[in-house]
C-alpha cells in the first residue's frame, strides 16, 4: 500500500513539475495551442432499444487519451467498463431452480445467487471544439462522433460456489455474452484553466450499437440466439483532463 501511494505522489510531482515548466513557455490564455492529454471520465448511462428489456440504468467508468491540436481538431480513444445491479432478464435459470425460485447447492441448502450487468466499451473518436465560449481559444463547445465495440453480459455471481450447474463453463449458456460495433455522438463543453488547475469536459452521449448474442447455445432456451440487436445508451458524461503541454525549446541569439 505505501508502495502505491509513493509512486502515485511521484506521478502527481513529475506532472506537476511538467505543467509548470510548460506556463513559462506559452500562454494558453492567449492562443489556441496543440496538446495531448489524459483522463479518466464518469457517466450515468438510461438503457433504450434491446439493452433496455435486459438492463435498467447503469453506470460507466473509464480513461480517455487525446489530442487536440492547434485547430481545436479532437482525436482520441476512449476505454470503459459498465456495471450495474438492475437485471430484468431474471428468468434465465428457471429450468434450473425450484418453484418457488432457488437454486439448490451440492450440500442442500439454497445457493446464493446474484446477477449483474457487466460490460466494456471501446472507441476511437473524433471531433471539433468551437471557442464561441470559455476563458480562452482552446476552451468551449465540443462535438465527437466516435466509432468501436460495445459488449455486455449477465454477471451470475454464486456467492458460496455452492452450485455445480452454474461453474464457469456453465455459466457460458446463461450469461448472454454480447457485442457489436458501436457509434457515439456526443455534445458538451470543453474547459482548459488559464492556470492549468481546473481542466474537464462534460455533457450529452448517445451510443447505437448493433450487436448480436456471442454464445453457441442458451440452456434456458435450448437453442442459439441468432437475432440482430439494437443496443442504445443515452447519458451524461464527465471528464477530468490533465493535458500535457509540449516544452517550448529555448531560442538563443547571437549578434
Amino acid at each position: 500500500m505505501k508502495t502505491k501511494i509513493i509512486s502515485c505522489f511521484l506521478v502527481g510531482l513529475v506532472a506537476a513539475f511538467m505543467v509548470r515548466d510548460a506556463s513559462a513557455q506559452f500562454s494558453v490564455r492567449d492562443s489556441s495551442v496543440s496538446f495531448v492529454m489524459l483522463g479518466g471520465t464518469f457517466a450515468y448511462q438510461i438503457p433504450g432499444g434491446d439493452m433496455a428489456k435486459r438492463f435498467g440504468n447503469n453506470f460507466n467508468v473509464g480513461g480517455t487519451f487525446q489530442w487536440k491540436t492547434k485547430k481545436n481538431w479532437i482525436f482520441g480513444i476512449d476505454g470503459e467498463f459498465l456495471f450495474s445491479e438492475r437485471v430484468k432478464e431474471t428468468n434465465i435459470l428457471d429450468k434450473i431452480s425450484t418453484s418457488q425460485g432457488y437454486i439448490i447447492g451440492e450440500d442442500g441448502f439454497y445457493a446464493d445467487i446474484l446477477l449483474y450487468e457487466r460490460g466494456l466499451m471501446f472507441s476511437a473518436k473524433a471531433g471539433k471544439i468551437f471557442p464561441v465560449i470559455g476563458p480562452n481559444p482552446n476552451s468551449g463547445l465540443v462535438v465527437t462522433l466516435g466509432a468501436g465495440l460495445l459488449q455486455h453480459k449477465i454477471r451470475i455471481e454464486d456467492k458460496r460456489n455452492s452450485a455445480p450447474q452454474l461453474s464457469d463453463e456453465y455459466k457460458k449458456g446463461y450469461d448472454r455474452l454480447t457485442n457489436g460495433l458501436s457509434v457515439t455522438e456526443f455534445l458538451g463543453y470543453v474547459n482548459f484553466s488559464n492556470r492549468r488547475m481546473v481542466n474537464f469536459m462534460g455533457g450529452f452521449e448517445f451510443t447505437q450499437a448493433f450487436t448480436k448474442n456471442r454464445r453457441d447455445f442458451n440452456f434456458d432456451t435450448m437453442e442459439k440466439d441468432t437475432k440482430s440487436r439494437l443496443d442504445l445508451l443515452f447519458g451524461f458524461r464527465f471528464a477530468w483532463l490533465i493535458p500535457i503541454y509540449k516544452r517550448v525549446p529555448r531560442q538563443y541569439y547571437y549578434n
